[in-house]
């Protein structure tokens, strides 16, 4: 250790074993790369219901296909909370909900995404940001959530193969 200045070598030994800083930088890292993936964004109304379930079915298939998407659900008056048949479905499939209070669409959402499906009518504001793909043929998860999944399934993996032919 000539010549190395002893405070330089606590700091890095301090950063190498410092546990705290490690999952900041991990974190970090994460957050990065999240937000370099191309965004699929599904709104409904409430999201807590349909857009919930399309996030996070889209993110499971994405990933199983080694796909650099991410999905997220969007409501454009959102419910305090997630559906319970949503998140009681979600759970039986053995997917996470993601998170636990439905967020308010923004333009900023709309914008930065490389789709935006819509389970409800959007708002004019929005229409003029990006091109919006209408799935209105989705029953109410309320009432049969394993048909509303399927056929949500089966819409997204139709989704995928179009954004993978793309690349």
């Amino acid at each position: 250790m000539k010549g190395l200045n002893h405070s330089w070598v606590v700091v890095a030994l301090a950063l190498v074993f410092n546990p705290y800083a490690n999952a900041q930088q991990g974190t970090a890292k994460m957050k990065n790369s999240a937000k370099q993936a191309p965004v699929v964004v599904f709104v409904c109304e409430h999201g807590s219901a349909k857009s919930v379930v399309a996030a996070a079915h889209f993110n499971h298939l994405a990933r199983e296909r080694n796909l650099k998407l991410r999905a997220i659900s969007r409501g454009t008056i959102p419910d305090e909370e997630i559906a319970p048949n949503a998140a009681k479905g979600l759970q039986a499939d053995g997917l996470a909900v993601g998170r636990e209070k439905p967020e308010k669409l923004s333009k900023a959402d709309v914008g930065r995404a490389v789709r935006v499906v819509a389970f409800c009518q959007l708002p004019e504001a929005y229409l003029s940001v990006a091109s919006v793909e209408q799935w209105d043929d989705i029953p109410p998860v309320s009432e049969d959530y394993s048909k509303a999944r399927d056929r949500i399934v089966e819409r997204i993996r139709h989704l995928l193969d179009g954004l993978q032919s793309a690349k």
